[in-house]
């Protein structure tokens, strides 16, 4: 699949307290046939980052036809897994509901950061959430010892498959290795996890990846991730199951700009179909400092 660049489709509004800069990690959920909701961080004067949302008419030009003016979610009690920050990575209808899992930002002290998976579910169409849990949905384990984040869930039959990041170890206080790995539930709440490896690090080189996001299309699981050395890129995998990836990453067919907003870094690429075309969106520079990019398929 070969991608068409068009640019930034949204920036952050500076007027908000809770979006000064950044649109981190575009997380997309279909209202219906013409729109689409992506949810996204922004971070306030603090850095600290919060939930909220943009809705895009995708017969209009991408026209936006809707944006939180307050948080749908903000970072959580004091001394909470996600006290300095809430970031999104997956939005998905269970029945009526809508779940957002979401990363927990909590600052460390013998290492940078602890990340963990969150998750709060709204009842009128993600205008607004409430905590499943003021704990993680994910948290360590005797095979997942360190971070724990990212979450990402798809429906299958009857069981609900989660891809998340998990920590492999710490290389220094200031850089975490991390790989992605998978879950299995039968109600999208508890989860089993027996450390089944998905995308694992394709040299020792290789220290980060990052938030997977993954459809069902055409018979063949497809799966969009971020892989970094020094810069993230975007990754690419495919799988006949959901379970035993190959990793394909020359055909993401996506890498940096030659200039502007993601002409050093681009990562948390998200896909939508819609009609005839798949649609991209996806941050650059600074993890999405300058805001949300967009591509479509050619």
């Amino acid at each position: 699949m070969l991608w068409e660049r068009r640019g930034l489709i949204f920036k952050p509004d500076k007027r908000l307290y809770w979006s000064k800069t950044h649109a981190m990690i575009p997380t997309p959920m279909k209202l219906n046939k013409n729109e689409v909701k992506v949810f996204y961080s922004g971070r306030d004067k603090c850095n600290r980052s919060h939930i909220g949302y943009v809705t895009f008419d995708l017969n209009r030009n991408f026209k936006i036809t809707d944006k939180s003016l307050k948080p749908v979610l903000s970072p959580g009690d004091l001394g909470c897994f996600d006290d300095n920050g809430v970031t999104p990575s997956c939005a998905i209808k269970i029945g009526k509901r809508t779940f957002l899992y979401y990363i927990g930002w909590n600052p460390g002290s013998t290492v940078r950061m602890h990340l963990f998976g969150g998750l709060a579910i709204s009842e009128d169409d993600g205008n607004s959430f409430n905590r499943w849990s003021r704990a993680p949905i994910i948290e360590r384990s005797m095979t997942d010892p360190f971070l724990n984040t990212a979450p990402f869930v798809v429906k299958f039959k009857d069981e609900y498959r989660m891809y998340y990041v998990s920590g492999h170890e710490w290389v220094h206080k200031d850089l975490p290795r991390y790989n992605i790995k998978m879950a299995t539930s039968k109600d999208g709440l508890n989860w089993k996890r027996e450390g089944k490896v998905c995308i694992d690090f394709k040299n020792e080189n290789e220290n980060a990846l990052a938030r997977p996001f993954v459809i069902f299309d055409c018979g063949i699981w497809k799966m969009w991730f971020g892989y970094k050395q020094n810069y993230y890129r975007i990754g690419y995998a495919e799988s006949e199951d959901g379970i035993n990836w190959n990793r394909k990453d020359n055909e993401a067919n996506i890498d940096v700009g030659k200039s502007g907003f993601d002409s050093t870094m681009i990562e948390y690429a998200s896909v939508v179909k819609h009609k005839n075309e798949y649609i991209m969106f996806y941050n650059g520079n600074n993890y999405g400092f300058d805001g949300i990019g967009l591509a479509i398929s050619k």
